[in-house]
């Protein structure tokens, strides 16, 4: 549908025109109604799952301690960190149950132990979804203009462009390149006044945290900590930052700026991706599209409500036909920066 006119946005400028075939309430009309609903129980399972799942691997680990078996613990200890982390991402989406109560709860147990502020988080996780696909407000993995790359240092280009696996930390400290603020300082940018004491509780998890860290390192021997600990939490780091570069990186992928770009139309400029057994284990992260339209559904009912929406979507509806791997390389390549000017832009290769 295509309005006739265009009202004056928030900023005096005219507000985008909604040109998509069909509006939200079309999608959510397709959706089977239990698809919304959050089962606290079921919900409660896949978390105490997955922290079972973690100690089952601290035991095994701990019972072998072999040098030849540490790799792979690294690797699915890692992984299980990373599943931690989706479960805490639905609660900082209102879909791990109806009771904000136990999201926050839920959220700050398995957020803090993978270094995570939970609040800090959420709060800048809302934003992105609240301006997805838009080139000059979302909060994370937007891209930049070639004239910025141009101006770029070799050392700002290398670790743009090739140490970005490991990026997580430094966003959660330092945001991302140009939009400043940490996500520990309730004084942030990212926050408003009446945010401050959320902050302030997940921030104190995080030290109180570190400190437990800092004493098992220091009683049990910095070897053991970067065993058991240092190296999952690289792993987690690694999953974290390619599962969201992959989902809103490719060259497909339209991005808009302010005067043509709203929400459906920017939640649509994401791609699913299939990652195998993997889906499983970190809870359908992978149907990214719905979970962008339709931020509040809770992961186990994403495929349902993606099979609902596909004929409604048609063309708009992305999904890689590529391995994870194989894309991961296209988009390294080939999504560098974006045209200094225009309203709809593709990333470019340099």
């Amino acid at each position: 549908m295509q309005l006739s006119t265009r009202p004056k946005g928030a900023s005096g400028s005219p507000a985008p025109i909604r040109d998509l075939p069909f509006t939200l309430k079309d999608l959510k009309d397709a959706i089977p109604a239990y698809c919304f609903e959050p089962s606290t129980a079921r919900s409660l399972s896949y978390m105490f799952l997955d922290f079972g799942i973690v100690a089952g691997l601290y035991a095994l680990a701990y019972s072998i301690n072999s040098w030849f078996f540490f790799p792979l613990f690294w690797l699915a200890q890692g992984t299980m960190f990373w599943a931690l982390f989706v479960v805490g991402h639905d609660c900082g989406h209102g879909s791990f149950s109806k009771h904000k109560w136990l999201n926050n709860l839920v959220g700050h147990l398995t957020h803090t132990p993978i270094l995570v502020p939970y609040h800090g988080w959420r709060i800048s996780h809302r934003t992105h979804h609240a301006n997805t696909g838009n080139i000059d407000t979302d909060e994370s993995w937007y891209p930049i203009s070639e004239e910025t790359y141009d101006a770029m240092g070799s050392g700002a280009k290398f670790v743009r462009f090739t140490l970005f696996l490991f990026a997580y930390p430094f966003y959660l400290f330092f945001r991302s390149p140009g939009r400043q603020g940490s996500h520990f300082l309730p004084n942030s940018p990212l926050f408003r006044k009446s945010e401050k004491w959320d902050v302030i509780t997940s921030t104190t998890c995080i030290v109180l945290f570190v400190g437990f860290l800092a004493w098992l390192g220091f009683t049990a021997g910095p070897l053991f900590l970067f065993n058991y600990y240092i190296m999952p939490y690289l792993v987690f780091v690694v999953w974290l930052d390619l599962v969201t570069y992959l989902h809103h990186t490719d060259p497909e992928i339209p991005w808009y700026r302010n005067d043509s770009w709203y929400f459906l139309k920017g939640a649509l400029s994401t791609i699913d991706y299939d990652y195998g057994f993997v889906n499983n284990i970190h809870h359908n992260i992978g149907t990214h599209v719905a979970h962008h339209i339709f931020l509040g559904m809770p992961h186990y009912h994403l495929k349902d409500a993606t099979e609902a929406i596909k004929p409604i979507l048609g063309d708009y509806y992305r999904k890689s036909k590529q391995s994870v791997w194989k894309s991961f390389w296209t988009s390294a390549r080939e999504c560098i920066f974006v045209p200094n000017e225009g309203q709809k832009i593709y990333y470019r290769r340099k």
